[in-house]
């Protein structure tokens, strides 16, 4: 497994509309059974786009489907009990590319982990899974403008014994740790001191959530939005307030966006002209609302703040 980067998918994990708590594993074996169909009838496009700036959003106009990689992660990509795509980041991917002449989205799933090294070895055209945008991923992908942000939050025990409210509480208080498979939790954690051996990594933050009211650990570390809603139904745990991870000394917001192959920036510079203009209406915030997400995680972040420079 690569090394974790500083951010994930969102860290993206179950929220409201997993009521039954259904396991990742579950949800990744609905998604892939569609993908594979979708999959199946798909061609891989050329490596090299033979136009400055990408020819891809006019390739995916002329065949009326754009393809999508989605990690099956809940609220921000997954198959839901019917059967459906569905996701912040698809509902909103089904309105910007039919705004760009692109009438259909199709799934192509995967591990959060391959979703960079699949766009750029063309399995899909897009990645739709609310990634959170770092200086690491800047260098393999361009992104478009984060649609959300997010700051994180812990899973601990009904009334948090171990009064833990930051990374650095973690680890000044010995508590057992765990976080979810390539969550930018991880290297939060290891900044701040964590030992990395011995972080306790789970599937998700459903997982997370039974290893805390189990006793396995003390605390499980997610983004706020999906912690809040997967300890609603818990006799057991709370969500801890939401905070600011330090990032190389400083308080840091994460925003999660879609990715595109460098070379791809035309399709790119129009999904961003769609993405602002639904900012500036509102109608952004009324897609990504019933996934869980508030006012408060709607942002003005750019890729380029967040790539670095």
């Amino acid at each position: 497994m690569a090394p974790p980067q500083r951010s994930p998918l969102r860290s993206p994990e179950p929220i409201s509309q997993a009521a039954s708590r259904p396991t990742r594993r579950s949800l990744l074996a609905g998604v892939a059974a569609l993908g594979a169909l979708g999959a199946a009838g798909c061609s891989r496009v050329a490596t090299a786009s033979s136009t400055e700036g990408g020819d891809l959003l006019g390739r995916l106009r002329a065949a009326g489907v754009v393809r999508l990689g989605i990690a099956g992660e809940i609220p921000f990509g997954f198959i839901d009990t019917n059967g459906e795509l569905t996701g912040e980041a698809p509902e909103l991917a089904k309105v910007i590319f039919k705004r760009l002449g692109v009438d259909r989205v199709q799934p192509v799933p995967t591990e959060f982990g391959s979703l960079i090294p699949g766009l750029n070895s063309q399995q899909f055209d897009v990645v739709a899974a609310g990634m959170y945008v770092n200086p690491e991923r800047c260098e393999q992908v361009i992104f478009s403008d984060p649609d959300y942000q997010m700051l994180d939050s812990f899973i601990v025990r009904k009334g948090n014994p171990k009064g833990l409210r930051s990374y650095k509480d973690i680890v000044e208080k010995k508590a057992k740790f765990a976080t979810g498979t390539g969550y930018a939790e991880i290297q939060y954690a290891v900044d701040a001191g964590y030992k990395e051996s011995d972080i306790l990594i789970v599937p998700d933050q459903v997982a997370g959530l039974n290893a805390v009211e189990a006793g396995r650990v003390d605390v499980f570390a997610g983004t706020a939005l999906t912690v809040r809603e997967v300890v609603k139904k818990s006799a057991k745990a709370e969500a801890t307030e939401p905070f600011k991870p330090i990032v190389d000394g400083k308080p840091h917001v994460d925003g999660g966006a879609f990715a595109f192959r460098p070379t791809e920036t035309k399709l790119r510079d129009a999904f961003n002209v769609e993405l602002h203009k639904l900012k500036k209406s509102g109608e952004l915030f009324r897609i990504l609302k019933p996934f869980g997400f508030t006012e408060a995680e709607m942002t003005d972040l750019t890729a380029k703040e967040l790539c670095g420079g």
